[in-house]
């Protein structure tokens, strides 16, 4: 069987994938069943990789990083007719804004190479919706026909990663395929994520604006899916789809969901208050999250609230229909399993 080589764990995205490729994905029959395949995972330099040695499967983990080209080398040799998964990337970055086009756009480019000296037969990317950037109306959902937009300097850097994975694809022989995942969630998330559940609870969510700004979201598993199925479906080659849970929600139902589980499934008090900010509030972020980029610097919760009261909203039609996909986590079961899991490692509600 053809090995499998991951990047991006012991991320969360990356350990997951892991996860599913060793021990199988329980929602969706078809690809329940469990692999012995070698699956070779990539860990940044000292990441701590205790997650990733808890996977019941044949892993081996290698030391890298992909910025490196040297030191990546390892990490495909004898991977001949194999599959390379590159979740690594990189959103927030915490040494300006160059390190997201170290990671995000060199760190492709060599493990594209690598990849194509090694005789990898498959390379499956994972992308964002930021290089298409936001809906141009509150009504409008992009599909894979949408037009370049790139949001910022992160949209940017993923855009030219695309453009070097399209360019590797058409060049032959390494068959390449893009998934974009928007804002995605679920069980492993980073303090972030639990972060934004807690002020939920508390009445201190932000809505932007009126709240009825749509988001595509993706439960962690469904991307998991997609991208299992780009692996197995050939006609998937040189292809790029859009992998999200079934449809967009708005800002308003997105916390309402969140303190419904909390209260229901959990027991939990919930404030039941919003921090209302007008929509200029965005607007005003946005405008000093491009001032601070264009000096090479980026600030989390300015980037964050500048996006706060716009939509991004994608269809998964060409996924259902060319790979089969079909997402089996919505929103509210998708946040039982992130609160669950917040308990389950100690984190508290």
């Amino acid at each position: 069987m053809t090995i499998a080589l991951v990047t991006g764990a012991p991320g969360w995205l990356g350990t997951r994938l892991v996860e599913t490729l060793a021990e199988g994905l329980g929602d969706v029959p078809s690809l329940a069943h469990a692999s012995d395949r070698e699956i070779r995972v990539l860990a940044y330099g000292d990441a701590n990789v205790a997650g990733l040695e808890r996977i019941r499967g044949n892993i081996r983990i290698i030391r890298g990083d992909v910025a490196d080209a040297a030191s990546i080398a390892t990490f495909t040799r004898g991977a001949e007719g194999g599959t390379l998964f590159h979740a690594a990337g990189i959103i927030h970055p915490t040494r300006g804004i160059r390190q997201l086009y170290q990671v995000n756009e060199l760190g492709t480019r060599n493990l594209l190479q690598a990849a194509a000296r090694s005789g990898v037969r498959r390379f499956i990317h994972v992308s964002s919706n930021s290089p298409i950037g936001l809906n141009p109306s509150p009504d409008h959902v992009f599909d894979e026909a949408a037009p370049y937009r790139p949001y910022m300097h992160y949209g940017k850097s993923k855009k030219l990663a695309e453009d070097l994975v399209n360019a590797a694809g058409a060049a032959g022989p390494l068959e390449t395929v893009i998934i974009r995942p928007p804002w995605f969630y679920g069980t492993g998330q980073p303090e972030r994520q639990s972060r934004f559940i807690r002020m939920v609870r508390d009445g201190k969510a932000p809505i932007v604006g009126n709240g009825a700004n749509r988001r595509s979201m993706a439960f962690i598993d469904n991307i998991c899916q997609g991208l299992l199925l780009c692996e197995r479906t050939p006609q998937a080659r040189g292809r790029t789809y859009w992998i999200a849970d079934e449809r967009p929600y708005p800002m308003t139902e997105i916390i309402d969901t969140i303190e419904e589980v909390l209260e229901r499934d959990f027991s939990v008090a919930v404030k039941h208050r919003r921090l209302r900010l007008p929509g200029l509030a965005a607007e005003v972020a946005a405008a000093a999250d491009w001032t601070l980029q264009a000096a090479g610097l980026y600030v989390t919760p300015i980037h964050v609230l500048g996006e706060m009261n716009k939509t991004i909203a994608c269809s998964i039609d060409r996924a259902r229909r060319e790979l089969g996909y079909q997402p089996r986590v919505a929103l509210r079961e998708g946040m039982r399993r992130s609160i669950q899991w917040m308990l389950d490692h100690g984190q508290a509600l």
